[in-house]
C-alpha cells in the first residue's frame, strides 16, 4: 500500500479545518488540493503534512466547531471513566482533550497518525493541555497498530473514504476492540457542500457493509451533525 497521507483541499474554505490533520493518502484528482474539512485520508497523493505547527492554524480553527460538532461526536462514543479510546488519524489532536476528559481518571486516549510530526505535535499539545492520559504513536497506512483487545472505542473522523483496503483495515480494528467495544466512523454525506469530491465519498450503506465484513454489527447513529453521517460498528458480545 502506498504511503498514507492526509488530503487538505480547497472545497471547504479556510474556515473549515479538518478533524485533526491526519496524514493519509488520497487519489490524485488532477493534482488539485481539496479542503475536505476532514481529519485524515488514505489514498494516493504526494503532498506531505510535515509541518504540524503550520497546519494547526487551519485544523484547529475555532470555526470548525460549527459544523464538526465535536461534543456530539464524543457523546456518541458513550465513554466511561476507565475506558481506552483510540483516535485513528488524530492529526494535531483536535478531539484529544475532549476524549481525555471523558475517560478520566483511569482511561487513556491512544492517538494514531502516520505523520511523525503530527505525533510530535500531539505529544506537546498533551503536555500544554495537561492531559497525561493521551498517548500518541505513529501508525502505518494499512495498520492502526493497536494491540489485540486493547481498546473500548475507536474514533475515525472524515478518513474512512480514503482507506484503500477498508475491509482488511476493518478486521484489524475489530481485533483491537475489547468485548462490547465499537468503532465510530464519521464521514461526509453525499449532499453536503463540504468535504472531498463526490466521486470519492462513500454512501453509509457501503461503510456498513465494510464494517460488517469484519464481523461488526453496523448501524447508522443519529447524532445530528449537519454535514456528516455516523456509522457504529459494534463487536458482538
Amino acid at each position: 500500500m502506498r504511503r498514507l497521507l492526509f488530503l487538505l483541499a480547497a472545497c471547504g474554505g479556510a474556515n473549515q479545518p479538518p478533524h485533526a490533520a491526519s496524514s493519509s493518502m488520497v487519489p490524485n484528482h488532477n493534482d488539485h488540493k481539496h479542503d475536505h474539512g476532514d481529519h485524515g485520508h488514505h489514498g494516493a497523493h504526494g503532498h506531505r503534512f510535515e509541518n504540524a505547527d503550520e497546519w494547526s492554524r487551519k485544523f484547529d480553527d475555532p470555526a470548525r466547531a460549527e459544523w464538526q460538532q465535536p461534543d456530539r461526536v464524543v457523546a456518541a462514543l458513550e465513554l466511561q471513566p476507565d475506558m481506552f479510546v483510540a483516535d485513528i488519524g488524530a492529526g494535531t489532536g483536535y478531539f484529544e482533550a475532549r476524549l481525555a476528559l471523558a475517560v478520566e481518571p483511569k482511561g487513556k486516549v491512544l492517538a494514531r497518525d502516520v505523520e511523525p510530526d503530527m505525533v510530535r505535535f500531539i505529544r506537546e499539545r498533551a503536555k500544554s493541555e495537561n492531559t497525561p492520559n493521551v498517548e500518541a504513536h505513529v501508525s502505518a497506512p494499512d495498520d492502526p497498530r493497536l494491540p489485540a483487545a486493547s481498546v473500548d472505542r475507536i474514533l475515525i473522523v472524515d478518513t474512512w473514504h480514503h482507506i484503500e483496503a477498508r475491509e482488511a483495515y476493518a478486521k484489524k480494528l475489530a481485533a483491537a476492540l475489547k468485548p462490547g467495544g465499537f468503532v465510530l466512523v464519521v464521514d461526509f454525506t453525499m449532499e453536503t457542500d463540504k468535504g472531498p469530491p463526490r466521486a470519492i465519498r462513500l454512501e453509509p450503506d457501503q461503510v456498513k457493509r465494510e464494517l460488517e465484513s469484519a464481523g461488526l454489527r453496523a448501524s447508522v447513529v443519529e447524532v445530528g451533525l449537519p454535514d456528516q453521517y455516523v456509522i457504529k460498528g459494534a463487536l458482538a458480545r
